[in-house]
């Protein structure tokens, strides 16, 4: 494996947790490896390992834009991230406010009912 992807997995596990990533790898088979490679190499072990910005911060753009994207499938796993990354639940409603100024009151009004269960979860789980 390359450096990239070394840094990636390493990066990757840092935000996501160890449980996390060992089930994703767990479920990775041939047909999904080039995928799984390049989001660990280009995601994590670029655009997430760069210290250009604070994880926080970068949790924070990841969560803004997941919601106004419409791409709601990853907003639980990047608000359990925060727990890693430093942004607070007021950090994220901020992201969500400028969602919707910026991208339209549903995708954050449903972003926030993601984040709320996420974090109801996160508050009755072990995990």
């Amino acid at each position: 494996m390359s450096d990239r992807f070394d840094q990636g997995m390493k990066t990757r596990r840092e935000v996501l947790g160890d449980a996390h990533v060992d089930r994703a790898e767990a479920a990775k088979s041939e047909l999904d490896l080039p995928f799984q490679n390049l989001i660990t190499e280009g995601a994590w072990g670029n655009v997430w390992s760069s210290d250009a910005i604070s994880r926080r911060e970068r949790s924070m753009l990841t969560l803004a834009l997941l919601a106004a994207t419409g791409n709601f499938d990853e907003i639980p796993m990047h608000i359990r991230a925060t727990a890693r990354t430093g942004a607070s639940k007021q950090d994220v409603m901020e992201a969500f406010q400028h969602v919707a100024i910026y991208a339209g009151v549903p995708k954050a009004n449903h972003a926030i009912k993601l984040a709320k269960q996420t974090y109801a979860e996160m508050e009755t789980s072990d995990d």
